[in-house]
């Protein structure tokens, strides 16, 4: 039984002694934190809808029809990408606010651009397959049974592919790793798994019945919130899945407030390795 870490990766990181602010210092108030909030994560939205320009273009010039599943599914690829980036800039922001949103999203962007890649395809092309089945299958006799199982079954592998870019985000795996690990949370973290689920059907009543605008424009509040969904898998993972005597030097240093570089690979632990 690993022991278990009292201070994580994931974890706002502690005041220095000299960074202490000062009463009456600015950007320290309620406000000054306000307004540093509001610029993160409204740089945050713009650099998602940016990242996924292909997607919004293509919302903004087609009819959203079952004839076009094929066509939405293939803009749709950057998407992965960018949301495990902004995951990436919402924990750059809980940990340090001097890199800047700018300079954390294209970090994590680049980081974890092709490790994202080899499952998001994949798994665009399933949930076209299946949401193509259904709009079709009037026409090959589908009953109510069969269309609320793919229905089923579709959440179910949305919510796996939440928790396979999150467990992505922040650790090196293989994709046997992945798969393991973003299938055993399913069922043993329930709360982050149901809360993907609600994401989801909110995200599907505003796309469909409002505008499929709308969730663009509230990308940075989406990413926070599946962030801090899904952060009891992050502490999960690094507290038994990492090296003890890597977690006990983070742990130190934290102490310490001896700063260490986010992005370096700190934690291993066989084939696991917490950026």
């Amino acid at each position: 039984m690993p022991n278990v870490s009292t201070i994580t990766p994931f974890d706002p990181r502690p005041t220095q002694p000299h960074h202490l602010p000062v009463p009456g210092e600015i950007g320290h108030g309620v406000l000054g934190k306000g307004s540093k909030a509001i610029y993160w994560y409204f740089v945050l939205t713009l650099l998602m809808v940016v990242a996924t320009l292909p997607a919004v273009i293509l919302l903004l010039l087609i009819t959203i029809t079952p004839q076009n599943f094929i066509l939405i599914a293939l803009a749709l690829i950057p998407l992965g990408p960018a949301i495990s980036a902004g995951l990436y800039t919402v924990r750059a922001r809980l940990r340090s606010e001097d890199e800047g949103p700018f300079r954390a999203f294209w970090r994590g962007y680049k980081t974890n651009f092709v490790g994202v890649l080899k499952f998001w395809i994949p798994a665009l092309i399933i949930l076209g397959i299946i949401g193509f089945t259904l709009a079709f299958g009037g026409l090959i006799g589908l009953t109510a049974v069969y269309r609320i199982g793919l229905i089923v079954i579709a959440t179910m592998f949305g919510a796996w592919v939440a928790h396979a870019i999150a467990i992505t985000t922040f650790f090196n795996l293989r994709f046997s790793d992945i798969a393991r690990l973003a299938t055993s949370y399913l069922f043993i973290m329930p709360k982050a798994t149901f809360g993907i689920f609600a994401l989801l059907i909110i995200l599907g009543a505003v796309f469909w019945y409002i505008s499929p605008l709308v969730p663009p424009l509230l990308a940075g509040i989406l990413i926070w919130f599946l962030y801090q969904n899904e952060r009891q898998l992050f502490v999960h993972a690094y507290q038994n899945f990492t090296d003890p005597a890597s977690r006990q030097a983070f742990e130190e240093s934290e102490r310490l407030a001896v700063p260490k570089a986010d992005d370096s690979p700190l934690f291993r632990h066989n084939n696991l390795t917490a950026r």
